[in-house]
């Protein structure tokens, strides 16, 4: 016994304390509003802006809202005026039954902060239910030998309205033998009786009719009758006596339906018919009578319905045993109905706020909700718990009335919901307990900038691309969610001032792919690099960057272009060859380049056509044009050579020289007939012809000039030499080509003229240097 006088010690602590917490947040001052029933729905009952000191504007900002301690709406409150509007007709017979005043009592709730007031709203009752009789047709037996003064207890008739309105006087149609007189019973209510003025004479009159009218106290007054049936009996002098004048039972809320209540007797000294007695209800109430019934030859008195103790605690019956002569005793029956655990815990959500930023400041109100048990004592006692290892804390507050708050900041990106489960428990035998399950969603802050897959991208393309060819794509991925996560592409200006990146490359602002606008040029272009963003959108935007660097590769676009001999002159080029040139004597050598690179700039030269073939052979490698044999007379003395150079890419590309080869005797050989013209040459236009009638006019006397200086110099070195000049060779530079195209050695030449000859021809020696084989230089 002392445990347990400790324990409930120390639970009344803990409910203080929860008290006292709560206590803080409330108004102490309840305010009180009345209001008639029926009245229609959008009545104005009072303005709560006149009762705290607030504005119309906190209304709406905290989230002022009318809860009731039955959870029911019976009220609204308008946050644009603070008017409280009735929201439902209100009916005080269905909310307090005969209770006296009906009140019902509710909260004004603000949040932000979180604060109460207390409020009382008494419904007035008006006339709206007129008294009633349970029986509209009473039997009333009674002795003739029954003296005067003697009463008989009515039912007394039922009013739903209470106070002025309910029944106050009875009424009973005018006769000789009755008059009524209004008794007070024990629980307020008020019921007739009727009253012998003289001694009834069966003989006489053995049956009575009378009208029982019962009125109500109402502005007009409304009333309900019932006929009273009297029936004259012989005389019987003595009246049933119930054993106890009170009984008491207590009967537990969960008894099945049909169980025995109680059995009471009572006894009538009387025989015969004056004797035998019959068990009844007298004036008993609506709840009475449909939760228990009597049997009438044996007492026992049954349950009709199950009880509720959270409806109703106690009941008070009104019993009577009448004999067969009409005499009746009375006796009260006190039913205590004793509460079990059969109610679980209830919880009602007043607010709750699903869906929470990741960045909220602890302590943010997830949910106000408040709980309650119908039960009593440590049946209707509960605690609330939610699950451990959760970043939320339960808040007691006013009453039963529990905040759900963040207990720290929280992070999406670790966890994107919660599901807390509630779980109220009560202290009862056995314990009932309720869960009620919460979802938070945790909704996203843009914390996290968008990362890139790479930090760098290397892209190949081959040159000569289509436009708007995919060269490929750029990947970044945000941890945020929604339109945080929902990431736009852009190209970043160019850290060269002189890269066009607009009209080279185009990014997809939704996807990254890279576009090559333009077709792209290796020969002017072989690589460039820019940076990319990705942005996300949210508020503020982040971004990040990645280096993208695009390489062009090389395609064989470009034919061999020959720079020697040159093919858009107005005149062939023609190579002079003496006869007397051994074998390998070096004609010419022809100069070409490729503008790609690698193996598809690698150039080849091949002899096609030649007027004599077998006569001049081509070096593959460097282009070099050489004798074959030894010329002879016979060898005609034009002859036309078609040379075509051709590169190593695939597929390959070519392109062809002609040369024209003249052989001579000797350089000064007055008579240099030109080479034979092809066909299409001779349809030339007439421009092209005096352009080179007029160039060889100018080398001829060029060429004639430089004779006659030659000529005056010799003779004027033999006047002052006797001696005649021996014959030697002096040597001549006459052609010295170096570092360009694929010539990459100079030649030297010997030229010298022959003492004695009547006509001064130059003669062609053989090159001083005897190494012919040349390289092939690299133009790519």
């Amino acid at each position: 016994m002392d445990v347990q006088k400790r324990i409930a010690q120390q639970i009344r602590q803990v409910l203080l304390f929860f008290v006292l917490l709560g206590g803080s947040l409330v108004c102490s001052e309840t305010w009180r509003y009345s209001v008639a029933e029926e009245m229609e729905i959008g009545s104005f009952i009072a303005n709560v802006i006149k009762d705290m000191d607030s504005s119309v504007e906190d209304l709406a900002t905290r989230r002022a809202r009318v809860i009731f301690d039955d959870y029911k709406p019976y009220l609204r409150l308008d946050q644009q005026t603070g008017n409280l509007l009735l929201n439902e007709q209100l009916d005080r017979e269905a909310l307090c039954d005969i209770t006296e005043p009906c009140i019902l009592h509710f909260q004004v709730l603000f949040e932000n902060p979180l604060q109460f007031f207390r409020a009382e709203l008494l419904i007035e009752d008006i006339n709206d239910h007129i008294p009633m009789f349970l029986d509209e047709n009473i039997l009333l037996k009674i002795s003739e030998g029954t003296t005067p003064g003697t009463s008989f207890q009515m039912d007394s008739a039922q009013d739903l309205d209470v106070g002025r309105n309910s029944v106050q006087t009875y009424t009973i149609s005018p006769n000789p033998y009755f008059h009524l007189s209004i008794q007070d019973s024990d629980d307020g209510r008020r019921y007739p009786e009727l009253v012998i003025d003289q001694s009834l004479d069966r003989e006489k009159e053995p049956e009575l009719i009378l009208t029982l009218t019962a009125s109500d106290g109402g502005s007009p007054p409304r009333s309900g009758t019932a006929l009273i049936q009297v029936v004259v009996l012989d005389i019987n002098d003595n009246a049933p006596e119930f054993e106890r004048p009170v009984y008491e039972v207590q009967v537990p809320e969960n008894s099945p339906v049909d169980s025995l209540i109680i059995t009471v007797s009572a006894t009538d000294l009387d025989a015969g018919i004056n004797g035998e007695l019959a068990y009844s209800f007298s004036h008993i109430s609506r709840d009475v009578r449909k939760t228990f019934e009597i049997h009438p030859i044996s007492g026992n008195i049954h349950l009709k319905t199950i009880l509720d103790f959270e409806i109703i605690q106690s009941y008070t019956i009104n019993i009577q045993a009448t004999d067969g002569g009409g005499l009746s005793g009375k006796s009260v029956i006190i039913v205590q109905v004793v509460d079990v655990n059969d109610n679980p815990p209830e919880i009602a959500m007043t607010s709750l706020t699903g869906l929470i930023p990741e960045n909220s400041s602890p302590e943010m109100v997830v949910a106000v909700f408040s709980i309650r048990d119908k039960d009593s004592g440590d049946n209707g006692r509960m605690i609330c718990s939610i699950q451990d290892n959760l970043p939320f804390l339960l808040k007691p507050t006013f009453k039963n009335f529990y905040m759900l708050v963040t207990e720290h900041p929280l992070d999406r990106e670790i966890r994107t919901e919660y599901t807390l489960t509630i779980t109220i428990t009560d202290f009862g035998t056995p314990r009932l307990k309720t869960t009620h399950n919460v979802t938070v969603e945790i909704s996203d802050v843009n914390d996290n900038a968008p990362a890139f897959s790479q930090t760098s991208y290397t892209l190949s393309v081959r040159e000569n691309n289509s436009p708007a060819l995919h060269i490929g794509s750029v990947s970044a991925t945000d941890r945020d969610s929604g339109s945080n996560a929902q990431l736009t592409y852009s190209l970043l200006p160019p850290q060269d001032p002189h890269l066009p990146l607009a009209s080279l490359v185009s990014i997809n602002a939704d996807n990254g792919q890279l576009f090559a606008l333009r077709a792209l040029d290796f020969e002017a272009l072989q690589a460039f690099e820019f940076r990319v963003g990705a942005t996300d959108r949210g508020s503020p935007a982040l971004s990040s960057q990645a280096l993208v660097r695009v390489v062009v590769l090389d395609d064989n676009d470009n034919s061999p272009f020959v720079l020697y001999p040159l093919q858009n002159a107005s005149a062939p080029c023609t190579e002079l060859v003496p006869r007397a040139a051994e074998p390998g004597y070096l004609v010419t050598k022809v100069v070409a380049v490729d503008r790609d690179s690698g193996q598809n700039a690698w150039l080849s030269f091949q002899l096609l056509k030649a007027s004599e073939p077998g006569l001049f052979g081509v070096w593959a490698h460097n282009g070099e044009v050489r004798t074959a044999r030894l010329l002879s007379e016979r060898d005609a003395a034009r002859h036309r050579l078609v040379v075509r150079v051709k590169d190593n890419g695939e597929p390959p590309l070519s392109a062809s020289v002609t040369l024209h080869v003249l052989l001579v005797d000797g350089f000064s050989q007055p008579y240099l007939p030109l080479p034979e013209v092809a066909p299409d040459r001779a349809q030339a236009d007439s421009l092209t012809v005096y352009l080179v009638i007029a160039l060889a006019s100018v080398s001829s006397l060029f060429l004639f000039s430089v004779l006659v200086f030659v000529a005056v110099r010799l003779c004027r070195r033999n006047r002052a030499a006797p001696s005649s000049v021996p014959e030697g060779h002096f040597p001549g530079h006459l052609v010295d080509i170096s570092g360009t195209g694929t010539l990459s050695q100079s030649y030297q030449y010997e030229v010298c003229l022959k003492e004695g000859s009547g006509t001064n021809d130059f003669k062609f020696l053989q090159s001083i240097k005897h190494n012919h084989q040349r390289t092939v230089n690299d133009t790519g």
